[in-house]
């Protein structure tokens, strides 16, 4: 899921704001103090205290904490107030973008040591943070897309191999539907929400059938949801999912009915209903909350959704929290060439939940085998592309989110639903 879905998904629709500062800092009389906003609660605010403890009891610098539920809301009100924290981390950067098109964010160029980013971050990172030439974001902690979740005793009791292309994908579902039983769990409720995981689905098709430029345009609004490459990828979605849905357990009504946290744990039932299920790496918290006895690798393990057009091999969605500079201090460019380091980012990684993007960050630093995995994969990636939806405007996001709602219940009226699409698309984006 992308993260900002998962925020509003999860936690009240209200704001809810408090001031922390962050750890102990070792005080020096003039090393001054930062603001920081971001999203981090609980245990990942914890996390992340502890990747600045060493920093700050190496400057001395003090670190004023702000969490909000409502990141994107507080952060437009600050800096229209003129009141922007130093630095702010988002879980989407489609916020931290608009500001920096309006001139409101600083330049990281000369700001950052480059030659570091460079050297231990692939291109593809650096171009996301990219705006007309000029470096606006980086990135921390981030998550890969498109990993289908599998039980390996099921697939061992029925000699099922791991797919490694789009076609044996395919030949599989079909083999596991000839057995009697549904390839595919698919959850889709998620309150106001409720459709992205089914939009992430779409957006790896995208990417992997028609290839970076399409998705760039379709992120854009220049790709008409109603052009065959859009379209296509509903039809490919829609051949996943069987006609009349049968591909997948409870077909429509348990996909539209039941959370995205819940569908993919009916994998573990017995006998299964299911042997496949779609979703970032988060979704392991969810199968170890349903059946705490479940232990990853053994009981559930991963592939990563195969390409589908050779040409764009490699390719794959993309999710992180991306930080931008709202005023420049020393404190601020200390910090921010911290937090593009491997020492920083590993004080998380080993804390789990989540990948660092420097490749210089040790694959020992993961705490489990699958996370590991995880790494290997995105630090791999030969085509990043962030969140499609996540960069949209809200009532396209919105659109969006129907549409997948929309087709799911009738794939019938896909031409129709499309040439909506359009509709919003044309106001959306001015």
């Amino acid at each position: 899921m992308h993260s900002s879905s998962l925020v509003r998904a999860l936690v009240v629709a209200m704001a809810a704001v408090f001031t922390a500062v962050a750890c102990g800092t070792s005080s020096t009389g003039n090393a001054g103090s930062i603001k920081i906003l971001a999203a981090w609660s609980g245990q990942e605010q914890a996390s992340f205290f502890a990747v600045l403890k060493p920093w700050e009891d190496k400057t001395g610098i003090k670190v004023n904490y702000e969490y909000s539920r409502d990141l994107d809301a507080l952060l437009t009100t600050r800096v229209g107030a003129g009141n922007p924290p130093d630095l702010a981390a988002a879980p989407s950067p489609t916020t931290l973008t608009n500001f920096a098109k309006q001139g409101k964010v600083i330049a990281l160029d000369d700001k950052i040591d480059m030659t570091s980013l460079k050297a231990n971050y692939s291109q593809s990172w650096i171009d996301l943070g990219t705006i007309n030439g000029k470096l606006y974001e980086t990135f921390s902690w981030v998550a890969v897309k498109g990993l289908i979740w599998y039980d390996p005793k099921n697939f061992q009791a029925k000699s099922y191999n791991v797919p490694n292309s789009w076609q044996s994908l395919m030949d599989l579902q079909s083999t596991i539907k000839g057995s009697g039983v549904t390839p595919w769990c698919v959850a889709l409720e998620s309150g106001s929400a409720s459709g992205w995981p089914g939009s992430d689905w779409l957006k790896e098709i995208v990417l992997s059938q028609s290839g970076p430029s399409v998705y760039d345009g379709w992120v854009a609004g220049t790709q008409k949801w109603t052009s065959p490459e859009i379209k296509s990828a509903f039809t490919t979605w829609g051949q996943v999912l069987g006609a009349n849905d049968s591909n997948v357990y409870g077909g429509k009504q348990f996909m539209l009915a039941t959370n995205f946290g819940d569908g993919g744990t009916h994998m573990f039932d017995n006998p299964p209903k299911c042997y496949m299920h779609n979703q970032a790496s988060f979704i392991t918290t969810f199968f170890t909350s349903a059946v705490p006895s479940l232990q990853p690798v053994t009981d559930f393990n991963f592939f990563p959704l195969p390409d589908i057009t050779a040409q764009y091999a490699g390719a794959h969605v993309v999710a992180g929290d991306s930080w931008a500079m709202f005023r420049d201090t020393s404190q601020a460019r200390s910090l921010m060439n911290y937090l593009i380091t491997a020492d920083a980012q590993t004080i998380w990684v080993k804390r789990g939940g989540k990948i660092s993007p420097n490749k210089q960050t040790a694959l020992d630093a993961y705490p489990d085998p699958l996370t590991k995995e995880s790494a290997q994969i995105l630090v791999a990636t030969k085509i990043a592309k962030y969140d499609a939806t996540d960069q949209m405007p809200a009532d396209m996001r919105a659109a969006a989110w129907k549409a997948v709602l929309d087709f799911v219940g009738d794939q019938s009226k896909l031409d129709s639903i499309l040439k909506t699409l359009d509709g919003v698309q044309a106001t959306a984006y001015k």
